[in-house]
């Protein structure tokens, strides 16, 4: 999927901010930078009080940082957008990423360049692979709780009555 690579180009971002800070000798600077991550990768809507203060913080005293935080919120938005609209956003999005000159936000911009079918596709047919990657997080559950089995067949009889879908007959029911 490709929407995490806008939080790992903003967490680079923000690291690189952090070690100038730090390298600087601003130490406070750099702590609240450290404490940043997590008000930086919420959604607006969910942010804390706390979380408000430090992103106005940012937005005072940090430019580069913050312009890669709105970059990453209107990639997110565009997600959430009718196709054609997400389309055209992302297209203007690519535009605003390749001269924000933030090293990952500009590999992020050519990396979305060259799965731009993939992610057309994607957005036009509300596709992902999530189903997958849940299934496929339960089955490792499943495995987890299976320890002391004897063999497979336990295993993938858990996993087919737990994701199978089907509802096989109770003892005692009719």
């Amino acid at each position: 999927m490709w929407w995490p690579w806008a939080t790992d180009a903003l967490d680079a971002v923000r690291r690189e901010v952090w070690r100038a800070a730090r390298k600087a000798g601003q130490t406070a600077v750099a702590g609240e930078l450290k404490g940043a991550r997590f008000a930086l990768w919420t959604n607006p809507e969910r942010l804390t009080e706390g979380q408000q203060r430090r992103l106005a913080g940012i937005k005072r005293t940090n430019e580069p940082l913050y312009r890669a935080y709105l970059l990453k919120e209107q990639l997110r938005t565009a997600l959430q957008m009718p196709a054609h609209a997400a389309m055209n956003l992302l297209v203007g999005w690519l535009s605003w990423a390749r001269r924000s000159r933030l090293a990952p936000f500009v590999d992020l911009a050519r990396k979305i360049d060259e799965h731009w079918d993939e992610i057309a596709a994607s957005l036009r047919h509300g596709l992902s692979n999530a189903r997958i990657e849940s299934t496929n997080t339960k089955i490792r559950l499943i495995t987890c709780r299976s320890f002391g089995f004897h063999g497979p067949e336990p295993v993938i009889a858990l996993a087919m009555l737990s994701l199978g879908g089907g509802c096989p007959p109770l003892p005692g029911r009719a």
